[in-house]
């Protein structure tokens, strides 16, 4: 009988999933794409992508069953990987056309980034690591301060600040990286950030086979 592959990732319609793909399949992971809730339930760890609003995102998790299969993976502490809107909607409400549920994994609220700034943030920008994470395997061989690439204009503003590893100044400091046991989420683009952002999504692959 064939194993099944690791890594589970979400097929909700993500306008980045093809190149998260290719991205994690470059560094070397053993994964399936897939919008079946059984295959990512079952799945050893799960990675969630995500452009555009956190309320179509709902919308279409929703409508798969996938969100059920997402919660009970981080519940039960399976490696989970969130990438830009697959990290904001980790929160319990966004703000995003209309205050709406989100999965309510980590206590917070998706706003939009500050008046004064370019919204979207679109580009380059530097992630400063939170002491206590800085040597955590997920930021191996980054240095703090690198530049990773954005897209966004919302973020995640959480009522506790226990899960943030990584954060980045655009009119505030709003969380970039967010890690929690085996839980971790990057507001910015991995899959477009260079050999940096294929760096991280080579520590996460080996991160998460240690760990599941």
């Amino acid at each position: 009988m064939t194993p099944s592959p690791f890594f589970a990732v979400v097929d909700y319609g993500a306008g980045n999933l093809r190149s998260v793909a290719r991205a994690l399949a470059h560094v070397g992971a053993d994964m399936v794409v897939t919008s079946d809730p059984d295959v990512v339930h079952a799945a050893p760890a799960v990675v969630l992508p995500g452009v555009g609003a956190t309320l179509d995102t709902m919308q279409s998790l929703q409508r798969l069953g996938v969100d059920q299969a997402i919660r009970a993976s981080i519940q039960a502490g399976k490696p989970f990987l969130g990438i830009c809107v697959g990290m904001q909607v980790l929160c319990a409400t966004s703000e995003e056309f209309g205050t709406h549920p989100c999965l309510d994994i980590l206590p917070g609220v998706v706003r939009r980034l500050p008046e004064g700034q370019k919204v979207p943030q679109i580009g380059w920008n530097q992630v400063h690591y939170r002491a206590h994470v800085a040597h955590h395997p997920l930021f191996h061989g980054i240095p703090a301060g690198t530049d990773f690439y954005f897209v966004h204009s919302y973020y995640c503003d959480l009522s506790t600040s226990d899960s943030v590893a990584g954060e980045t100044d655009y009119g505030l400091n709003f969380p970039s990286v967010l890690i929690r046991e085996n839980l971790a989420a990057v507001q910015f683009h991995p899959e477009k950030s260079g050999l940096y952002g294929l760096r991280l999504l080579t520590n996460y692959v080996a991160w998460a086979q240690r760990a599941a």
